[in-house]
């Protein structure tokens, strides 16, 4: 209270409540905290490392952030993959009057409806947006180092052919066509204890489908002299803008060109069986 003389000598008067919790009158360089969140930063992170994996295969950013929208950023990535497999194998419903109108199959039928309703349930009001969820010509080329795959499918022991056709109908199953095998041409003769093969039909089949390509070798001399087969399949793919299927790292390779080493470093597509899967 002011003294008789309407003086202000005395001590200042204290806050009243309201202006206590009032932010106005806080400090104005009064530093705000902010915690740290280090839950957040790794999803943003692992997030990034979906979208990058998804767009190595060949998908638009679009698409594959229209998926991830869908069943969030901690799905795991083989569920993201089986989300965006199920909208490539579905492009035939990019004109839903022609493929509805086709009796031919009824699978053909039932994905055109299926990719329609996931499009509806998207409420897209993009066409561009709606064409690129059905369009297969955007699916890089595919290049499939035979020999690593059929030898890692027999478990390093025998040149597995099945091995192959599996990974070959992996990649036909989520619509790409442009798929390449590169098998080094001795892997035609008789299996002998030193060089088991199994299946070895397969080769037969899958080159007469023109999927499957013998790389050069002779003998000299009783020697067999055979063609780097890596280099077939790190050039191809290279040119082609494609996906190198291996889990060889082609170091040496990597070293002759810089630009193969960038190109192996962001398109080698490593993988594993699993009960012939």
């Amino acid at each position: 209270p002011e003294g008789p003389c309407g003086g202000t000598d005395g001590p200042p008067e204290p806050p009243t409540e309201l202006e206590h919790d009032s932010p106005a009158h806080s400090p104005p360089n009064s530093p705000r905290k902010h915690p740290s969140d280090p839950a957040s930063e790794a999803s943003v992170k692992e997030y990034q490392a979906k979208l990058d994996f998804a767009l190595k295969l060949g998908y638009s950013e679009e698409t594959v952030r229209l998926v991830l929208s869908k069943l969030g950023p901690d799905t795991l990535i083989n569920d993201i993959l089986g989300e965006l497999v199920k909208l490539g194998t579905k492009s035939d419903s990019e004109h839903p009057t022609t493929s509805l109108a086709s009796t031919s199959s009824s699978s053909s039928s039932s994905s055109s409806c299926a990719c329609s309703d996931l499009l509806d349930s998207q409420r897209s009001d993009s066409p561009s947006l709606s064409e690129s969820l059905c369009d297969q010509d955007n699916l890089r080329p595919i290049v499939v180092d035979g020999s690593n795959v059929a030898m890692s499918h027999g478990n390093k022991e025998v040149f597995s052919c099945q091995g192959i056709q599996l990974a070959v109908d992996w990649f036909l199953d989520r619509g790409h066509h442009d798929i390449t095998v590169f098998v080094p041409a001795w892997r035609k003769e008789q299996s002998r204890p030193d060089a088991p093969i199994t299946d070895q039909e397969i080769l037969r089949r899958l080159e007469k489908e023109k999927i499957l390509v013998f790389t050069p070798s002779r003998r000299v001399q009783g020697r067999r002299v055979v063609c780097y087969d890596d280099r077939f399949i790190v050039k191809l793919a290279y040119e082609s803008d494609g996906i190198i299927v291996s889990n060889d790292n082609y170091r040496d390779l990597a070293n002759e060109k810089p630009e193969w080493k960038k190109f192996i470093d962001e398109r080698l597509l490593m993988y594993s069986f699993v009960n012939d899967k």
